[in-house]
């Protein structure tokens, strides 16, 4: 076995020697790699800041951001030096011991956001899962609701992983198809709809509502004024759960350190991931009050990295960041340039901008395929990911400048006329 692995290593490592080219790492992966994946054609390298460089030396504008997870942009040199610097002192030691680096980090995320306690996870959807968790045994045990009788409501729409509890609360068939039976309990309303929620609130075995401000994998739908401030007046009033989903949203991504805070109201609770590990290393969080959080007595939750002080450390410096280095600011002045430009090309294939910050998108004329546009952005130097087939997302690294947002909007102009 060791003798075979060596020769895998010795491989990979004359591979290494000698670039391979775009058309081979597509393949190699096509061939080892489960295929629940349809990635564009770029084989990247290499990142740094807002752009990346793909294996043949061309450079792209970063219009994903690794689904909003760099918010920072990439190889942000502080975030990496941390990396670096805990990895090589204490990189893992499972909850079971204490470490002086959670500790720092669980005051630091709670003071910041206002909440009592924080329950660390690695992934966004480990995180919405716990609040999921959470919900449920505080509706047994504070609520009262009859056991095995809890139901949560979720908005259509929504997206918050590729669980089995994420899919059955989906409301799209490529998400959940063939994946059944589903979770019980859950039911969708209407996003968007305060009467639909308020109907669905009348019944009193319902522990929680969970909720993205702004719905990012449906195409960055913005709720109408008023919304998320219905959601907080409906949930006090009927003694439900509020869960804000900002793994996407938050940590500045739409102007505001949560979107959340365009209508200055607060969720029972707020559930983070993505650019929380500043993109370099995967760590999530749930935040909550005493009353909610301490339904979770030791050994019913848990994981095995959760916590650990390499993710903890990484945390720490990307909450730094967020709040010095004014990327908060820059993202809310940057996506009004952005979404102005994009107005102003006045193009026939674009039917709609809509979006806050830098979480953008374009709705685009059913005549063109989005991934086509997407494909011919490639091409011409920005990396832009479609979704639901006519919309195109636009959330590049907050660190950006007028002059590259200007740039960016000349490419989106470029590729659009030339379709």
């Amino acid at each position: 076995m060791m003798s075979k692995l060596r020769a895998v290593t010795q491989r990979v490592s004359i591979n290494q020697i000698r670039k391979l080219t775009t058309k081979e790492v597509l393949e190699r992966e096509a061939k080892y790699s489960a295929h629940n994946y349809h990635p564009l054609p770029a084989a990247l390298t290499k990142g740094e800041g807002v752009f990346v460089w793909d294996v043949e030396g061309k450079r792209y504008y970063d219009f994903l951001s690794g689904y909003s997870a760099n918010n920072f942009g990439h190889c942000h040199p502080k975030i990496v030096e941390a990396l670096k610097k805990q990895a090589g002192v204490l990189h893992h030691t499972s909850r079971a011991f204490y470490s002086d680096a959670f500790g720092e980090y669980a005051k630091i995320v709670t003071k910041l956001f206002g909440y009592d306690k924080v329950l660390p996870m690695n992934t966004g959807v480990e995180a919405d899962e716990t609040a999921c968790k959470l919900s449920r045994k505080w509706g047994y045990y504070k609520k009262n609701i009859p056991k095995n009788k809890a139901k949560m409501i979720f908005a259509s729409g929504n997206f918050w992983g590729r669980s089995l509890s994420a899919i059955s609360a989906s409301t799209d068939p490529e998400s959940y198809e063939g994946y059944g039976p589903y979770m019980p309990g859950f039911e969708i309303v209407p996003y968007d709809d305060l009467k639909s929620l308020e109907t669905a609130f009348k019944d009193p075995n319902v522990c929680a509502f969970m909720v993205e401000p702004i719905q990012g994998e449906a195409g960055v739908v913005v709720p109408s004024d008023g919304y998320l401030k219905g959601v907080r007046e409906l949930c006090t009033k009927y003694n439900v759960i509020w869960i804000s989903d900002e793994i996407q949203t938050g940590l500045g991504r739409t102007g505001k350190r949560l979107a959340a805070d365009y209508e200055n109201v607060k969720p029972d609770i707020l559930v983070l991931g993505k650019a929380l590990g500043g993109g370099v290393y995967p760590v999530s969080a749930c935040l909550a009050n005493d009353d909610i959080m301490l339904v979770m007595e030791p050994g019913t939750h848990g994981s095995t990295f959760g916590g650990n002080p390499l993710g903890s450390k990484v945390a720490i410096t990307a909450l730094e960041v967020l709040e010095t280095e004014g990327v908060i600011e820059n993202s809310f002045k940057m996506g009004e340039h952005f979404r102005k430009g994009v107005e102003k090309l006045n193009s026939q294939l674009i039917t709609k901008v809509r979006g806050r910050g830098l979480l953008n998108a374009i709705v685009i004329n059913k005549e063109v395929k989005a991934e086509d546009v997407c494909l011919r952005l490639l091409n011409n130097g920005l990396l832009a990911k479609y979704t639901h087939g006519d919309i195109i997302r636009f959330s590049p690294p907050l660190v950006i400048t007028q002059e590259q947002v200007e740039d960016a909007v000349n490419i989106i102009g470029k590729t659009l006329r030339e379709m």
